[in-house]
């Protein structure tokens, strides 16, 4: 096996999740992942937690979907609600064989079943702004995800172990030092009040005030790479056109451009598959205000991959999330869904902070 995988499996559990002895730690991920699942296991044994592991099929999503009645699109299974109230850790681990399985299912039946996970959702997003739940998301390199990328898979194994541990001797030690950068970053942007991003297709305001930034260090997704916040729900003005497609549930919007009001989206074009951009913003009122703005800060994820673990984090870009935001960062907007959208400001680029010109060409110009 590859030894990447056992230092990946290790950096999970003693970085990203700090196990603590006794912690009860739910597993989750494809069969497909089934050599980074293993070493997860062990991982966790290893250190004294009590893992418990849920594995699902490959196809399995897909299934669902083409089957189920509307109460089963709508059913929250009790054991997954259950592990979430009271699990004290959470890892998952995304390994798809297929990442348009649902391309062809109907937005409306994906709605449903978010709407139905709501729950989930609110438990979930409450406890890990409360600290009481610990979490991290990584990905375990497939075909489908290297076709995605326009890469082989031995290309694309190499991109993403590197982007998990630029530091292969010592993976820990480098992201603790990378936390230590962004915390400064995040205690600039303290008390500040007003954003203003300006880039091709792209003048958009929006009030942090009161808010907090959050430090993606690592803890929560692997790799990592951003700062983020949840802007005050009814201040977002003007307009965004995105640089790259956005997949949500094995779909590509393409050519994304959203104008808003007062915070709502009041206008949400595509170039392409428009109609499922616009039945998606209207799964709930939430989701048409934005949870999250966040800034890329991964400078070792340079291209776009079509995989949004990574997308989110390259560095020199901005995103936007519509829909649910995090209770940590002060945000009250709740909605079944998330969706990052990302825009590129590599090629002229401003973001301004009250008076203060904080990026330009996708570079920090800020003193820390």
């Amino acid at each position: 096996m590859d030894h990447r995988i056992d230092k990946l499996a290790d950096l999970l559990v003693r970085y990203s999740i700090a196990l603590k002895p006794k912690e009860k730690v739910l597993i989750q991920g494809s069969a497909l992942a089934s050599p980074l699942l293993s070493a997860i296991y062990a991982a966790v044994l290893k250190n004294g937690g009590y893992p418990f592991m849920h594995i699902s099929l490959p196809g399995q999503e897909e299934i669902f979907y083409r089957f189920a009645s509307d109460d089963q699109l709508m059913f929250l299974p009790p054991p997954m609600l259950l592990a979430i109230e009271t699990f004290d850790a959470s890892i998952s681990v995304l390994s798809d064989n297929n990442t348009r399985a649902l391309s062809k299912i109907d937005p409306a039946k994906i709605s449903r079943h978010r709407q139905g996970r709501r729950q989930y959702m609110d438990t979930f997003l409450k406890r890990a702004a409360e600290g009481s739940l610990k979490w991290v998301v990584t990905l375990f390199p497939t075909d489908a995800y290297a076709q995605d990328a326009e890469m082989s898979l031995l290309d694309f194994e190499e991109f993403v172990y590197r982007a998990c541990m630029p530091d292969e001797k010592d993976p820990v030690l480098y992201w603790q030092t990378f936390s230590k950068w962004q915390e400064k970053l995040c205690r600039w942007l303290e008390g500040k009040k007003r954003v203003r991003i300006v880039s091709a297709g792209t003048d958009l305001r929006l009030s942090i005030e009161n808010r907090r930034f959050i430090n993606c260090d690592g803890h929560h997704n692997m790799p990592d790479g951003e700062i983020f916040t949840g802007p005050e729900e009814r201040s977002v003005e003007g307009y965004v056109t995105f640089s790259y497609p956005a997949i949500y549930e094995g779909r590509e919007v393409s050519g994304i451009r959203l104008v808003f009001k007062e915070g709502r989206v009041v206008e949400a074009r595509a170039e392409k598959n428009e109609d499922f951009l616009q039945k998606i913003i209207s799964t709930d009122e939430g989701a048409s205000y934005v949870g999250e703005f966040a800034l890329g800060t991964n400078k070792g994820i340079s291209q776009f991959t079509r995989e949004i673990l990574f997308d989110e984090k390259i560095g020199g870009t901005f995103h936007l999330a519509l829909g649910a935001g995090y209770p940590e960062t002060g945000s009250r907007n709740r909605s079944a869904i998330h969706w990052d959208m990302i825009c590129d400001l590599r090629t002229g680029g401003e973001v301004w902070v009250d008076d203060f010109i904080v990026n330009k060409n996708g570079c920090f110009v800020l003193s820390l």
